[in-house]
């Protein structure tokens, strides 16, 4: 398999990870956090990271309405429990 490819399926398969923690709001950070060891935010994170060895400067909110698909805030005030 070449880079390209392998990169546009790990993209893929990234986008179906946060399309499914999008869906699964009943999941709370916390719960995935003490499982997998890490959570939504983590993965916000790990973007903003990534974007800066690219020398693309993300903010926290923008990285965590990508990963949450809507303002951290709104998603927090209908689903954090």
């Amino acid at each position: 398999m070449d880079d390209n490819t392998k990169k546009e399926l790990q993209s893929a398969v990234f986008e179906r990870l946060v399309n499914h923690l999008r869906k699964r709001k009943d999941v709370q950070n916390i719960d995935i956090m003490n499982l997998a060891g890490f959570c939504r935010n983590c993965l916000s994170k790990w973007y903003i990271e990534e974007a800066g060895k690219k020398g693309i400067s993300i903010s926290d909110p923008d990285a965590r309405e990508h990963i949450y698909g809507m303002p951290y805030s709104e998603w927090k005030e209908k689903y954090q429990k």
